[in-house]
């Protein structure tokens, strides 16, 4: 007998083919005895191979049932029907070979499940979690059962327990367990500020019915809160559908509008599996400021110490307001005198905008403040040479200090200043960032999830253009005329990097940033000459671009070889191809030694932030990268077109 053979098809057919051959030996009986002979033996033939097989079967039917009731319960005289729940007898081939009536009567609503295959009555398909020591759960006609099983020589007997009850209240509980979201209006004081009083508070009201029409959907029921914020409490349930939904109210809201440039957003904040009612605000609360560190207009959902992200696909408006600046430079100023040295540094493979921060900086400690800081650099990693090598040569290399050098200089009450990053992993040095109890962050990228949780001050801006211009704003704080020419130019390098030459990301603040760094001797020329690239480079670049391939609107291309200031080409690499028609994103992948980089890059159309984390780096909206360790370029293109293939790339642009 073969595997998943079915007896209850082929015995008819055996029967058939006898009786179809009488027929045909009568039938010949008229025209020609000869045949008729022939035919009816032929009959007689099929109809004892057809005897034979059922005796066969009978007998193959008996020795599976009486062994598998005497390895059950040791007693010949005992049958399946005298088991109380529904069980059945498989064959060798996970057939059914017989069934009691519970099994048939209450599993199969009547039918005769002989022949059958128990995979027809297993949700999952797989016999094989049948025979686990704690069973397996199914659902056949729309009721649950937990199933056991018991191998032997010649078959198995399979137990059904009816399980509908527990697991119909069980399901219930989970779908009813409260959740709590807070409900941000983002840009609600920039929208009044643009408006006169009667369009805001068409605004507001708009926003608000859309809220009240969503919370409607639910179980559940919000409360008005100061600030433009809403507490929703909900069910689990009504998460799952936003979920599926993937939060259209995200969307609804973005189509309240005072004109094409201004649009209303909202950022949400749900906490989810937690204890109790307050642990679950309190995620919340974590939760919605994760989306507004991320730039707004996106839902964040924590449950215990991980996040999912929906959204995000606005490009933000810009915060006019300095009054933050003020206070983090008047706090930042008290720190900075209670410290006996401060240590500056940027992130990994440090570029203009993150050297440029720390120069800026280090000009308004030194000059400003009157204390002594140093600048922590990697020389032989840094992406700013050419801004190194300026300052050296002006005779200011004795500021910038190794790893080992800045660990010597450590004390208990030193101050480190982070700058252009936040994320613990992407510091310049790890070791000294461990070692200081003492930190402050200056940061424009879009939040992380793994995120400096430590810091005394945390200046995080994601709609500044770059960190050279958030320094740059609280240098005027900090020390009044501390910037000389060079430290102007160094600062505003790092603002042309991130804009592109006042392209991306540009603001009202960002132009104003650059204005005081002009006023104060800055020389666009010689910024210029900082962008300069040795010809090698420029060909590496070309290369990358004219080999680019143009995917679901994204452009990605790849070198497979590792070569000298790849990391410089790559990015100018990936800036240029977001100038071919109809692509919305670039992505440049390259190798250095053995781990594979991805550089991202978008004119705001797509977020490469959260396709970026996804492949476990990040960024901000336009500017993201990662890393990947123990990957080849092959499988690192694989796993980028894998998540760009799932996008939906006239959503993301409609936001």
């Amino acid at each position: 007998m073969r595997k998943d053979e079915n007896h209850n098809y082929v015995m008819p057919l055996f029967i058939t083919f006898a009786v179809v051959m009488f027929v045909m030996a009568f039938i010949s009986l008229s025209y020609n005895i000869v045949v008729f002979l022939v035919e009816f033996l032929l009959a007689g033939a099929a109809t004892a191979i057809v005897v034979l097989s059922i005796m066969n079967l009978k007998k193959y039917l008996s020795n599976i049932l009486t062994s598998s009731m005497k390895k059950i319960f040791k007693e010949e005289s005992m049958s399946i029907d005298d088991i109380r729940i529904p069980a059945v007898v498989l064959g060798p081939y996970n057939e059914i070979v017989a069934a009691n009536s519970a099994f048939t009567e209450d599993v199969c609503g009547g039918e005769d499940p002989l022949g059958d295959n128990i995979k027809k009555y297993l949700s999952n398909e797989n016999t094989d979690t049948i025979f686990e020591k704690n069973g397996a759960d199914t659902q056949y006609n729309d009721r649950w059962y937990i199933t056991f099983a018991v191998r032997h020589e010649y078959g198995s007997i399979v137990y059904f327990i009816d399980d509908n009850d527990y697991k119909v209240n069980s399901d219930e509980y989970e779908s009813s367990r409260p959740v709590v979201a807070i409900v941000a209006f983002d840009n609600k004081d920039e929208l009044e500020r643009e408006t006169d009083n009667s369009e805001a508070i068409r605004i507001t009201v708009e926003v608000e019915q859309e809220i009240v029409k969503w919370v409607g959907s639910t179980r559940g029921f919000y409360k008005k809160i100061s600030g433009g914020r809403y507490v929703v409490v909900m069910e689990e349930r009504d998460v799952k559908r936003f979920i599926d939904e993937k939060f259209k109210i995200l969307d609804d809201i973005r189509t309240i509008k005072i004109n094409d440039r201004l649009y209303a957003t909202i950022s949400i904040g749900i906490g989810r599996g937690g204890n109790t009612f307050k642990e679950n605000e309190l995620w919340a609360r974590q939760a919605l400021d994760m989306a507004l560190g991320r730039g707004g207009d996106q839902a964040a959902i924590k449950k215990n110490d991980s996040y999912k992200f929906f959204g995000g696909v606005s490009k933000g408006v810009e915060k006019r307001d300095k009054v933050k600046t003020r206070v983090i430079a008047a706090t930042l100023t008290n720190h900075i005198n209670n410290s006996s040295n401060v240590i500056i540094m940027g992130h990994r493979f440090s570029d203009l905008d993150s050297v440029g921060s720390c120069i800026g900086m280090w000009s308004a400690v030194v000059k400003g403040l009157n204390k002594n800081a140093y600048i922590l650099i990697n020389r032989q990693q840094t992406l700013a040479k050419s801004l190194v090598a300026s300052f050296e040569k002006a005779g200011f290399d004795s500021i910038f200090k190794t790893e080992d050098e800045a660990l010597d200089l450590l004390d208990e009450h030193s101050l480190l200043i982070i700058v252009d990053t936040h994320n613990p992993n992407f510091v310049e040095s790890k070791e000294v960032y461990e070692r200081c109890d003492r930190v402050v962050v200056i940061d424009h990228h879009r939040m992380m999830v793994n995120h400096i949780d430590k810091a005394l001050v945390f200046f995080h801006e994601p709609y500044a253009s770059s960190a050279s211009e958030m320094t740059a704003e609280l240098v005027q704080y900090l020390g009044h005329n501390s910037l000389s020419r060079l430290e102007s130019e160094a600062l505003l390098s790092g603002i042309m990097l991130d804009t592109k030459n006042f392209v991306l990301r540009t603001g009202v603040r960002t132009f104003e940033a650059a204005a005081y760094l002009k006023s104060n001797g800055a020389d666009t020329v010689e910024v210029k000459r900082l962008f300069s690239n040795s010809i090698d480079t420029y060909k590496v670049k070309y290369k990358l671009v004219s080999e680019a391939e143009i995917f679901n609107y994204c452009a990605i291309a790849s070198a497979d070889e590792d070569i000298p200031d790849i990391r410089i080409a790559s990015a100018q690499a990936a800036d240029e191809l977001l100038g071919i028609e109809n692509v919305k994103a670039s992505f440049v992948i390259y190798k250095t030694g053995k781990t594979v980089n991805i550089s991202a890059r978008s004119l705001g159309d797509m977020n490469v932030q959260v396709i970026m984390e996804q492949l476990g780096g990040g960024g901000h909206q336009m500017m993201a990268a990662c890393q990947l360790e123990n990957t080849g370029i092959a499988e690192a293109r694989e796993r980028l077109v894998e998540i760009i293939s799932g996008l939906d790339v006239d959503r993301e642009e409609a936001g």
